[in-house]
């Protein structure tokens, strides 16, 4: 019997600490608040005079400039449910010759009922959306309310890429390239399909797929110097992923993964397998990752070229320090504001994070 309780009480301890984040606390880091009462900032960004435009996933989108919030009319209908909403915000790199402003969102147009992920464009006048295209709408339709992505971010040559979540859907999309969702995709600016995307030439395939076999990609960035695409993705319980993403690679899931499922059981005994990619860093436990950005700047010291990451889970953003594209060391940076949702390099190199039910903060090292 005393045998018994002695397993039973490691077993407990156990399960405690595998669902605890070790990573350490590092105090020499302070922060500011800048955008006061946001509840979700799902993504924002900067306008050249260094005022924000920032995404409310509820369906606002706010222009934040001289301390003033003001919100724009003229958003497409948004589809709020569960994940989904109004989700990224990017400028053109061109922005202050075209005005192109990029919108990721949830959208209940098309086939089928619920919602599913929608790429648009639109221009900016008079605090209203001007000129909305939509470039590209994910189908069929879910009333699913799970892994819509969905990050945007333009590449060194010019091409707009985009994530888009496999919508809980996880043994039909990813892996069917006929199917959208548990992509991340390429387009020309204007939403035509470059000629030398990966499956162009693969029957029934959609033709905007870059790379599959993701699950919810909800942070994706350009690396400053290799200008290599990095995203990183949630897992399930466990085998949260960073990965570098190639044209016509397929990332895995959910044929391979480091995770299991959330009651703890196991969907697939493998974690390697030819053909598919291996993460260049996973987590487990889960942190829930969100918003993605480098370092690169010299308003952190030798901070300079880490990653950032949000937790969702834990409540802090995730300091990567990367040596030959590994992660050999993490650090939680605004440990316990609340959870972070989005993180951007300003134009001043200083670090802006979204937190929910607080706002946007600028981070400061002590």
């Amino acid at each position: 019997m005393k045998q018994f309780k002695f397993l039973l009480l490691v077993s407990l301890i156990s399960i405690i600490a595998c669902a605890q984040d070790k990573n350490p606390i590092n105090t020499q880091n302070d922060h500011e608040v800048i955008v006061k009462d946001l509840d979700i900032p799902w993504a924002f960004t900067f306008l050249p005079d260094g005022s924000m435009l920032i995404n409310e996933k509820a369906g606002k989108l706010i222009h934040f400039k001289d301390n003033k919030k003001t919100e724009i009319s003229g958003l497409p209908e948004i589809y709020v449910r569960g994940q989904g909403g109004l989700m990224d915000i990017i400028l053109h790199p061109d922005y202050k010759d075209n005005g192109w402003i990029y919108l990721s969102y949830a959208s209940s147009e098309g086939e089928g009922d619920g919602g599913n992920t929608a790429i648009a464009r639109a221009k900016l006048k008079n605090n209203t959306l001007t000129n909305l295209e939509v470039l590209y709408k994910a189908g069929p339709n879910s009333r699913r309310g799970q892994h819509f992505g969905s990050r945007l971010v333009f590449n060194k040559d010019g091409y707009l890429f985009f994530t888009i979540g496999e919508r809980g859907d996880r043994d039909t999309n990813p892996q069917d390239l006929t199917r959208d969702c548990g992509k991340v995709y390429r387009l020309n600016a204007d939403g035509s399909i470059p000629e030398d995307n990966p499956f162009v030439n693969t029957p029934n395939a959609k033709k905007a797929i870059y790379s599959y076999g993701h699950r919810n990609p909800q942070g994706m960035v350009l690396h400053p110097k290799t200008k290599a695409i990095w995203t990183h993705e949630h897992g399930p319980k466990g085998g949260d992923e960073i990965n570098i993403i190639e044209a016509g690679r397929n990332y895995g899931w959910p044929i391979i993964s480091y995770g299991k499922n959330y009651s703890g059981t196991k969907f697939t005994d493998i974690t390697k397998k030819e053909g598919m990619e291996q993460p260049l860093h996973y987590w487990d436990p889960s942190i829930a990752p969100s918003g993605m950005a480098f370092i690169n700047s010299d308003k952190y010291g030798d901070w300079n070229g880490s990653l950032l990451v949000g937790s969702l889970k834990f409540q802090y953003l995730d300091l990567c320090t990367i040596k030959d594209n590994k992660v050999i060391k993490e650090e939680k940076l605004l440990n316990g504001l609340g959870r972070v949702r989005c993180v951007e390099q300003g134009p001043d190199g200083y670090i802006y994070v979204g937190i929910e039910n607080l706002g946007i903060v600028k981070l400061i090292r002590k």
